[in-house]
């Protein structure tokens, strides 16, 4: 009975366009934000902040990059991995030339060169959709792939090709510990999300949604096609990019370009299509699905490594990861966030049926 909206009145427009127009949902939000940013770090040990957490939050920034382009514009991207690529090399670069550059800095000018990219890559969606744009986003991939092994400017002429971040600095304290890396990458992650939830509910992520749902409609209403498609790779080739600096920078410490593998775009695809296509929520839900379940399965084999064959227990997390994609996909297509809503809206109906 606590989670109702009587006696919740509206008073301004402001209030009535809130992004938590239900008080309970902003006091829960806060309170998960308030665990995440204070009990975490001084709770958790190093294995789970270093090898659950940081890969989670990172890989949700990726998510929340592609269901924009994907979710929100309606353009399918298996580009993902070679954008995070871009801004990994990208803040590698900016550090080692401009070391006085702060990290947060490096960061956004890495989004912006990814972000430009994407643009380039952009440009062939005015004129192909669907599978014809999966082909060709793919094929970008391949091409930044390509580009930044054979070109040893990169790397900074590495013989093997592999960079290593250099150490970053807050205010003149030295980055190094897990919680701190941590702290650093929840903050990002909590700002990344905030700006994108304003921006799909703005005038920009309402053309998005237009074109999503009919771009010829979208065309004859007077939304041009072309900027709004360019905006949503520009804006998720940002993200992407952003995720792929964290990701050398905050998680691994150092990486090779076929760290961003064409593995990695399909991982950040089931997370969006798990999470909820269209929904800032899906995206961590789809990141925790997939960074998590592995973990759970690897522990559970572990148990029953005396039980079952060695064999079966080898491909027992690709079984049960695969069986669960097509579980819920056939369930709930509109993913983990869609039943998320349903559970609130039964909620705050209980304990009626209707």
């Amino acid at each position: 009975m606590i989670y109702r909206q009587a006696g919740q009145f509206k008073t301004s427009y402001a209030a009535d366009q809130a992004i938590f127009p239900i008080r309970q949902d902003l006091w829960f939000v806060l309170g998960i934000l308030a665990a995440a940013v204070v009990a975490v770090p001084l709770l958790a040990s190093e294995y789970l902040l270093h090898s659950v957490l940081l890969p989670f939050l990172i890989l949700s920034v990726a998510a929340m990059g592609l269901n924009i382009l994907l979710g929100y514009c309606g353009q399918i991207s298996l580009g993902t991995a070679g954008f995070m690529a871009v801004g990994a090399f990208s803040a590698y670069k900016l550090a080692t030339a401009f070391p006085a550059l702060p990290f947060l800095a490096t960061f956004f000018v890495a989004g912006l060169i990814t972000a430009l990219v994407g643009v380039f890559f952009g440009l062939p969606s005015l004129r192909i959709k669907g599978f014809y744009l999966a082909v060709t986003t793919l094929g970008a991939h391949f091409f930044i792939e390509w580009t930044i092994t054979h070109f040893g400017w990169f790397s900074n002429y590495s013989a093997s090709g592999v960079i290593s971040a250099p150490a970053i600095t807050l205010l003149g304290f030295p980055i190094e510990s897990a919680q701190s890396r941590y702290l650093v990458t929840v903050l990002i992650v909590i700002g990344l999300a905030l700006v994108m939830k304003n921006l799909v509910r703005s005038s920009i992520g309402r053309a998005w949604m237009a074109v999503r749902d009919m771009d010829v409609a979208a065309q004859v209403i007077g939304i041009r096609l072309l900027r709004t498609k360019l905006l949503a790779f520009a804006v998720s080739s940002f993200y992407c990019g952003v995720a792929g600096a964290m990701y050398v920078f905050l998680y691994l410490g150092t990486v090779e370009p076929q760290g961003f593998e064409i593995n990695r775009a399909f991982q950040v695809l089931f997370m969006v299509i798990i999470g909820g296509l269209g929904s800032v929520m899906g995206s961590f839900f789809g990141a925790a699905f997939i960074v998590m379940l592995p973990i759970l399965i690897t522990n559970i084999a572990g148990q029953l490594g005396s039980v079952m064959p060695a064999e079966v227990l080898s491909n027992l997390e690709l079984i049960v990861f695969g069986s669960l994609i097509v579980l819920f996909l056939i369930v709930e297509p509109a993913g983990l966030a869609r039943l998320w809503s349903i559970a609130k809206e039964k909620l705050r109906l209980w304990p009626f049926p209707y």
